[in-house]
């Protein structure tokens, strides 16, 4: 299928591209549909489709750059607190993309992959899932990882719980729990941490999303609403993130230090082999 992407588009992402240092793994709360749409006087639903364009997008940059793993917070558990007929149309929306997409994502080598509470699904959604997430299960190139009826308290809840009747059972012993025994009863077990973690409409929170894994994320607010979101404005996003210094919590002189000492084993071991 032909690129959605402007060629302005393309030659900015190789540009970005060059400067190297891209995120392994970006996060995005997608937020400002239903302001996108108050703003034009339309109801909320027209915000969310508009918005699939803008996932369209951001799934095809990030996939250009080299992202390794893009999650997306689709659909919170808090969401289904929303309107009755907006959380039914957003159902159908997910059905409608996942039936749409899956061929696109097959094309691009992306694999599906979700996160959060599937029993609370209807059937048809949780179907539609599943279907694709095997028909894509082959791809290698980026992990497309969506975020639906999820709720970062809500995994840390159900990790204590799953580590706790290891422990009941003699299989776990309590003096050994850390990070990463943590980690590895996460849903998201077996990927990295976010790199980078964006937020659209100008909402300096995180709104319950990946509480554990974004400790050391850097973070971009933009005040541009999801629906208007493009490629031009996730990329301003990785560009800023190419500036910043991550030091989880060293100083700058260990950093550079440590990255010496770095660059002075890779030396000794070219000459060495």
């Amino acid at each position: 299928m032909a690129s959605i992407l402007s060629k302005a588009d393309i030659k900015l992402i190789e540009e970005v591209k060059a400067k190297g240092n891209i995120p392994r793994h970006v996060a995005i709360i997608m937020d400002g549909n239903g302001r996108w749409a108050k703003k034009r006087s339309l109801p909320r639903i027209a915000g969310h489709k508009k918005g699939v364009g803008s996932v369209r997008q951001a799934v095809e940059t990030c996939t250009h750059l080299g992202v390794k793993i893009l999650t997306l917070y689709t659909f919170s558990t808090e969401n289904w607190k929303r309107p009755k007929d907006e959380v039914s149309t957003l159902m159908r929306l997910m059905v409608k993309y996942l039936k749409s997409e899956t061929a696109e994502l097959n094309a691009n080598e992306i694999r599906l992959m979700t996160i959060g509470n599937s029993e609370t699904l209807p059937q048809i959604v949780s179907e539609e899932l599943q279907t694709a997430i095997q028909k894509t299960a082959h791809n290698n190139k980026m992990i497309l990882n969506l975020a639906f009826s999820y709720s970062g308290r809500w995994e840390l809840v159900e990790a204590v719980k799953d580590i706790s009747k290891q422990v009941l059972s003699g299989k776990l012993n309590p003096e050994s729990i850390d990070e990463d025994t943590i980690s590895n009863h996460l849903t998201t077990a077996g990927l990295i941490d976010p790199d980078l973690m964006i937020r659209t409409s100008g909402e300096f929170r995180i709104s319950n999303f990946l509480l554990w894994q974004l400790a050391y994320s850097e973070i971009f607010i933009s005040d541009v609403l999801w629906p208007d979101f493009k490629s031009k404005h996730l990329l301003d996003a990785v560009k800023d993130y190419q500036k910043r210094e991550r030091r989880f919590g060293l100083v700058s002189e260990q950093l550079s230090s440590n990255s010496k000492q770095t660059n002075n084993v890779k030396t000794h071991t070219k000459k060495t082999v």
